[in-house]
């Protein structure tokens, strides 16, 4: 029969149950046996997630008019970076200076 941990729920397998799933395994051509050397030429996963970036953009948060926003979202899908690419435009143009 097999036994419950109390705290983490975990059935632990029988010796007849590791029997049965060891013989699977075997049986499945699709599996290797990890051996040190396949552990040495093994590479960690990669990062899920969008890719770090030198300089990462700041959530903000900001009131501005109806009519504005209305017009910015109106625009389609992407407003959030034409609206970026505005606010960028205008410092570059120097109506604004970017922090050293």
């Amino acid at each position: 029969m097999n036994k419950r941990l109390s705290k983490s729920g975990l059935i632990v397998p029988t010796d007849a149950d590791d029997a049965a799933i060891n013989r699977g395994i075997a049986a499945d051509p699709d599996t290797i046996e990890i051996t040190a050397v396949l552990t040495a030429r093994m590479q960690p996963l990669r990062r899920r997630g969008r890719p770090t970036v030198e300089r990462p953009k700041a959530p903000m948060t900001t009131r501005v008019d109806a009519d504005v926003l209305d017009a910015i979202k109106h625009s389609g899908k992407g407003w959030q970076t034409r609206l970026n690419d505005v606010l960028r435009e205008a410092v570059q143009k120097g109506k604004f200076k970017a922090a050293a």
